[in-house]
């Protein structure tokens, strides 16, 4: 039996942007070489026009969107689906930002499976009309969806509470391999292996890059942090971070792949702030790094990163931290360690891969049975 699938939600691949877009960049080759037709949607600026390419055996859909920031989204949103509608093939919708166009799948009987993410209401970046609508999206993506997935336990324990009745299936992120992996990537940041540790997430409170920052920077360390990302002295958190990051943090823009990975292999370890959210993607694939991980204190994160990475919930903790991990290389071997045999038992890409499509799979030959998917 042949099976194909549409991929929704996202700004497109090759992933340039975050974890969305590298999750379908890996499912979409995965599905491919399982003999699936798969088809991505791909945000690109007003002046194009729509436009149908192939990459490594994916249909990429180009469609414009007119506009800038939220209301560009919604009209790329509002255009994609309407080229969804009319093929008519399953669905695999990331996010629900402009979740009431998912009522018209499920009115034509299209299978549509949403991956739900984190709890984007609660995010404290969010003014109250910004809350208010992701609430109300986070309502709708529950009521229309075949199924749902949640990258997390506590993030499908929220799902459920809000009684749709609607199954709810935990499949986390995995991270893809590079190949390209090589010390010469660190040569235009003028970084040595094992003479830094990374930071990479986006620059907003929630994920205390300012703490990071803070506790790194009272006393000297005899390494690096290394910060990934746009930094500006004209947004005001921004502008902290920077102001506060003594000479031994180094901000070196936003980098992509595969130079991530090469940042990640050859680092002393990884710092993750993250309050909020479900399976983080940059923890995950500092997990399959083998980096050893020191992140904030909270369920989320310790679920991902396990019993051997280190747990800090002020800066007076983290600086101790720190100073521990740099003291001693036994510490960092066993927190390593504990990375890499965490990354094998929850996220392996196999595991998660298989686990998508199997699901998939069930959503589509259910609907088939009842004579109802088109």
């Amino acid at each position: 039996m042949s099976y194909s699938l549409q991929i929704l939600g996202t700004y497109g691949i090759p992933a340039k942007h975050g974890g969305f877009e590298t999750f379908a960049e890996m499912f979409a080759q995965y599905l491919v070489e399982k003999g699936w037709h798969v088809r991505v949607y791909c945000q690109v600026a007003q002046s194009e026009s729509i436009r149908v390419t192939e990459w490594n055996g994916v249909e990429l859909y180009h469609v414009p969107a007119w506009g800038s920031g939220a209301s560009s989204t919604i009209h790329y949103d509002i255009r994609s689906m309407k080229i969804a509608l009319k093929a008519k093939m399953p669905v695999l919708t990331l996010g629900y930002n402009t979740a009431f166009l998912n009522l018209f799948p499920k009115l034509m009987s299209i299978p549509n499976v949403i991956n739900m993410d984190g709890v984007e209401w609660k995010r404290g970046k969010w003014g109250m009309l910004a809350k208010s609508i992701f609430y109300v999206n986070e309502r709708l993506g529950c009521r229309f969806a075949d199924h749902m997935v949640a990258d997390h336990p506590e993030i499908k324990k929220h799902l459920e509470r809000k009684g749709e009745r609607k199954p709810v299936t935990v499949i986390p992120y995995s991270a893809k391999q590079y190949s390209e992996i090589t010390e010469t990537h660190l040569h235009s940041f003028s970084l040595k292996p094992d003479q830094f540790f990374t930071v990479i997430a986006r620059p907003e409170p929630e994920n205390q890059i300012l703490e990071v920052v803070q506790a790194f920077s009272c006393r000297p360390r005899g390494v690096r942090l290394v910060i990934l990302g746009n930094y500006s002295k004209e947004h005001p958190y921004q502008a902290q971070v920077l102001a506060a990051a003594g000479e031994e943090v180094d901000f070196i823009g936003p980098v992509y792949q595969p130079e991530v990975t090469s940042l990640r292999k050859f680092s002393l370890g990884y710092v993750h702030g993250h309050t909020v959210g479900g399976t983080n993607p940059s923890l995950v694939e500092a997990l399959h790094a083998g980096n050893p991980v020191i992140a904030a204190d909270n369920s989320f994160n310790r679920w991902v990163a396990g019993p051997k990475a280190k747990y800090f919930r002020s800066t007076e903790e983290l600086d101790a931290i720190f100073t521990a991990c740099l003291a001693s290389k036994e510490t960092m071997k066993e927190m390593a360690k504990g990375s890499a045999e965490q990354y094998e038992a929850k996220f392996a890409y196999e595991k998660v891969m298989s686990a998508y499509h199997d699901l998939l799979v069930e959503v589509i030959d259910a609907k088939r049975s009842t004579g109802h998917s088109p």
